[in-house]
């Protein structure tokens, strides 16, 4: 949000995000690839649980702009992959000396 604008997001914006949170990655994680403050996707969740998750009305995500959120979040959940399998590698390889 800038300049006290709030955004606004699709039902499908909502629901991708869910998507991964229920995928197991932290919510913190999501909310900041996505660009959207964690307070917001808790909201969500929540909603979701209670069966209110609902769209907004307004200026609305673009189905690029889904995309492009879908992708970082999965670029970020591939490099953590990476990551620990990095560390793992280096872990065993120490462990055939």
């Amino acid at each position: 949000m800038q300049d006290g604008v709030k955004a606004r997001y699709t039902l499908e914006f909502k629901r991708e995000a869910l998507r991964l949170v229920h995928g197991g990655e932290k919510v913190s994680a999501i909310a900041r690839t996505l660009g959207v403050s964690g307070q917001s996707l808790d909201n969500w969740v929540k909603a979701e649980a209670a069966g209110r998750l609902r769209d907004v009305r307004g200026k609305a995500v673009t189905a690029e702009q889904m995309e492009i959120a879908r992708l970082k979040a999965e670029l970020s959940r591939v490099r953590m992959e990476r990551d620990i399998l990095k560390k793992a590698a280096v872990y065993f390889a120490r462990e055939s000396r």
